[in-house]
């Protein structure tokens, strides 16, 4: 049986890469904060699992 729905993660992690890159970027105040702000934007699953186990140990 052939598995029709390779990819569908990449989607979505390239589509939230592109939103949080626009997020981080847009509040960058300076060029240094704009490049870490494209390197959050390559890990931000990290930070999305973070914060959502946070909020459950309560």
């Amino acid at each position: 049986m052939r598995n029709l729905h390779k990819g569908g993660g990449s989607a979505v992690y390239g589509l939230g890469f592109i939103g949080a890159a626009v997020y981080f970027i847009s509040h960058a105040t300076t060029f240094g904060m704009g490049v870490l702000g494209f390197l959050k934007a390559l890990v931000w699953p990290a930070f999305l699992v973070y914060q959502a186990f946070e909020v459950l140990a309560k």
